[in-house]
């Protein structure tokens, strides 16, 4: 084996263990992670595998395919943190392949090992592959469409299987809409209309196969959809009307945020290598366009100005939805990366310095961040990964600067990259020490054993998404929908709409279980209603009518 190839091999060994190795060294938080653990838990635990279930309860927000997978995982490894972030973390890992690979083919070897290393260690991949939600599998399908596109679209392809890459890309769109609705049509869509609005190649018309692809899409997608439809008749009209276009158009959600909005998630998630994210754009603007290079910088182009404006135009905003950008991001930087002299990569490093040193300062202030709810305890917990990471940012940052000066354009990216991803692997697992405040793992673990299944658990006023996973069962909500509120509709058996029912249930119960946050609990006490606690912190207690048995 060469040196080079050695230098390879164990770049990539220690990508993967720092890609990997956090997986379960934190608590699930909420609302998402403990949200789509439990809907899987359900899962795996009733065996209904075509309507999923929230706390018992109906939930058609979004497909079943993240659901599917971990449930299987829970099905064979048990319930845990890993398996529950397992594919987030796997579909981020192909996504970083995919991009690499796709790279090389398409844009030269050069920039597509730059463009595998810049997506690995910016921010919001980084991140959201380590979070149980669904951004980052429908990322991964919908970059493998992008991905089947490009090459499908490349000169060197064979013209025998262009077609075959084509419907590659439609399979990869069904994998997107099963996992989290017709997001995974509209965007490779408005992606594709945009490049043609530019090249007026109408001819590609032709070659996406359009009829083939449609029936293809149909296949995979229809058996679930007709299925859940034929279990749950009112399954239509929540999930496409309510869900798409109610969401998009209204804010019936309540997340409603200026159109200026994803602008600082977009700088900030491109950390590390936010000055070359801003150099690419502009060169990839100004770029020909003749050359098949040119054309694939258009497709880019159009795929990153339609996902910003189709989620910034929407009426419903959440951090993680412009996560798609990033893979196309990455092509372009990766590009901007190769034709970049080595000097010139000091300016992508001497920024993370000062970066760095505010991290620092941050780290040793955190604390000044507690309140009732979130301890200063927890922050002083958090503040030696702060320091940590701030620290690890400023060597890499000094590595790189020192490297491009010197004329080693691979060693300093190399630098500026596993700073990146070391730095945000310690942020993220360091924030564990604040679980307490967004998980109810620790809360669980006050228990001297687990509650007895016969007797029920209410919860009163509120709901910890983390909570049912935790107990491993669901609990009953009392004066309580939030987004549960159309399964209570069609189920309203499984809640209690009223305190005054709860109290009348709890005083001729002879076992019952109840959370609820410490206001709600002052207000039970000054009602005289017989409670013993089992565990209690700053934000929630778990308790117990007296008649109850120990758990």
């Amino acid at each position: 084996m060469s040196t080079r190839r050695a230098g390879l091999a164990a770049l990539l060994a220690v990508v993967v263990l720092v890609w990997f190795a956090n997986l379960d060294a934190r608590r699930l938080i909420r609302p998402d992670e403990g949200r789509y653990a439990e809907i899987a838990r359900e899962m795996a635990e009733t065996g209904d595998w075509i309507t999923p279930r929230l706390n018992g309860l109906k939930y058609f927000e979004k497909p079943p395919l993240q659901y599917w997978l971990t449930a299987a995982a829970f099905r064979v490894f048990g319930p845990d943190e890993w398996t529950a972030r397992w594919w987030p973390a796997v579909s981020g890992a192909l996504c970083v392949l995919l991009v690499w690979f796709t790279g090389r083919r398409t844009l030269g070897r050069e920039a597509g090992d730059y463009a595998g290393l810049v997506f690995v260690s910016m921010l919001w991949p980084v991140a959201n592959g380590h979070l149980n939600t669904l951004d980052m599998g429908l990322t991964f399908f919908l970059t493998a469409a992008l991905c089947a596109f490009l090459i499908a679209e490349h000169p060197s392809t064979h013209a025998a299987t262009r077609g075959r890459w084509v419907l590659a890309a439609w399979v990869a769109c069904a994998g997107a809409v099963l996992s989290k609705g017709l997001v995974g049509l509209v965007i490779p869509g408005g992606a594709i209309t945009g490049y043609l609005l530019v090249t007026r190649d109408w001819a590609l018309l032709r070659r996406l196969r359009l009829l083939p692809g449609l029936a293809l899409l149909t296949l995979l997608c229809a058996p679930w959809f007709v299925a859940v439809t034929a279990a749950n008749p009112e399954f239509p009209d929540f999930f496409f009307v309510r869900e798409h276009f109610q969401r998009y158009l209204t804010p019936v959600h309540r997340r409603s945020e200026p159109g200026w909005y994803f602008v600082p998630l977009l700088v900030a998630g491109t950390l590390p290598w936010t000055l070359l994210a801003g150099r690419a754009l502009v060169e990839a603007v100004k770029a020909e366009r003749v050359s098949p290079a040119g054309h694939a910088r258009v497709l880019l182009l159009a795929w990153i100005v339609f996902v910003f404006a189709f989620f910034s135009a929407s009426s419903s905003k959440l951090p993680s939805y412009i996560l798609p950008i990033f893979p196309a991001l990455a092509w372009l930087m990766g590009t901007s990366l190769a034709a970049l002299p080595a000097p010139r990569l000091v300016w992508t490093a001497v920024p993370l310095l000062p970066i760095a040193i505010a991290a620092f300062v941050l780290g040793l202030r955190a604390e000044r961040y507690a309140n009732e709810k979130t301890p200063v305890a927890l922050y002083q917990a958090f503040e030696p990964w702060i320091l940590a990471a701030a620290i690890v940012m400023a060597l890499g940052a000094i590595v790189a600067i020192v490297a491009a000066r010197r004329d080693h354009k691979p060693a300093a990216a190399i630098a500026v990259g596993l700073a990146g991803l070391v730095t945000w692997q310690l942020a993220i697992t360091g924030h564990d020490a604040l679980s307490p405040s967004f998980s109810s793992q620790r809360f669980t673990t006050q228990l001297s054993g687990p509650l007895r299944r016969d007797c029920p658990v209410y919860s009163l006023r509120t709901y910890d998404q983390t909570l049912p996973f935790y107990l491993g069962r669901t609990v009953t909500l009392v004066a309580f929908a939030d987004e549960m509120a159309f399964g209570l509709e069609r189920e309203p058996e499984r809640g209690i709409a009223h305190m005054e029912t709860f109290v009348a249930r709890w005083n001729t119960s002879a076992c019952a279980y109840a959370f609820m946050e410490p206001a709600t609990f002052d207000e039970m006490t000054g009602a005289a209603l017989p409670m013993r606690v089992l565990a209690r912190d700053t934000r929630r207690l778990l308790v117990a009518n007296p008649q109850a048995t120990e758990p």
